[in-house]
């Protein structure tokens, strides 16, 4: 085996751990949205948009009125504030986000592996 294959599979060894890791935060993550019951909190998914959060204060409104319209804030959170909402809005946000980074952080390298073949047949 020469130099270049081996830097080649430490480079793969190391994106896949990276990713068993991130998918291991993302299942932490899953469980903190569960146990706060953020996971309603985004009443609607924008794939590419829905990365940021609300940027105004009339922004964080209009969510948290979209918010109010769904059974989750009649019936068990009827009493939230604004400064509630955008608690659990956080957890939920943070989910969708590292989800997000995970797809990144498998695709790039994945694309780069491809393109520059560091595998070659045993």
């Amino acid at each position: 085996m020469d130099m270049q294959q081996t830097k080649g599979n430490r480079a793969i060894v190391i994106w896949l751990y990276t990713g068993v890791a991130m998918i291991i935060v993302q299942v932490l993550l899953g469980g903190i949205t569960r146990l706060t019951g953020s996971g309603l909190s985004i009443t609607e998914w924008k794939p590419i948009l829905g990365a940021l959060p609300p940027m105004s204060e009339a922004a964080w409104q209009e969510a948290f009125a979209k918010y109010q319209e769904i059974g989750q804030s009649k019936y068990i959170n009827s009493h939230f504030t604004l400064s509630d909402f955008k608690w659990i809005y956080f957890w939920e946000w943070l989910h969708r986000n590292w989800a997000r980074l995970i797809g990144i952080v498998f695709f790039v390298p994945f694309i780069w592996f491809i393109i520059k073949r560091p595998l070659t047949a045993a």
